[in-house]
């Protein structure tokens, strides 16, 4: 009994220490580092977030606009060993009859 106490007097003596809270900012620092970084989201981050969709958008219409590639039945390309659990078997789960070829040819012309 006497032999615990004295453990935790031991014990007490060491963990009622200072306690650290953390290092805080230098003094006058954050203001200008907010402001920085606004103008940076500002300025740089949204115009160029803009310029990225505008350049994208324009491509992406480019490529809609060009004819289709003509199909050619390769043999490895429309290989079914077993058909798909949904639908008819022969699609794929997203397919898209102007974009994905049947191992027939397109389902559309277009």
């Amino acid at each position: 009994m006497a032999a615990s106490r004295v453990v935790i007097a031991s014990l007490r003596k060491y963990s009622t220490g200072h306690n650290f809270t953390g290092g805080s900012a230098v003094t006058g620092h954050g203001p200008e580092t907010v402001k920085l970084w606004k103008n940076i989201s500002y300025f740089v981050a949204f115009p160029s977030i803009i310029v990225c969709s505008i350049y994208n958008y324009l491509k992406h219409q480019e490529a809609h606009n060009q004819p289709r590639p003509e199909f050619v039945p390769y043999e490895y390309l429309c290989i079914r060993n077993k058909p798909f659990p949904w639908g008819d078997g022969n699609h794929s789960f997203f397919h898209n009859p102007h974009k994905n070829a049947l191992p027939t040819g397109y389902e559309d012309e277009h």
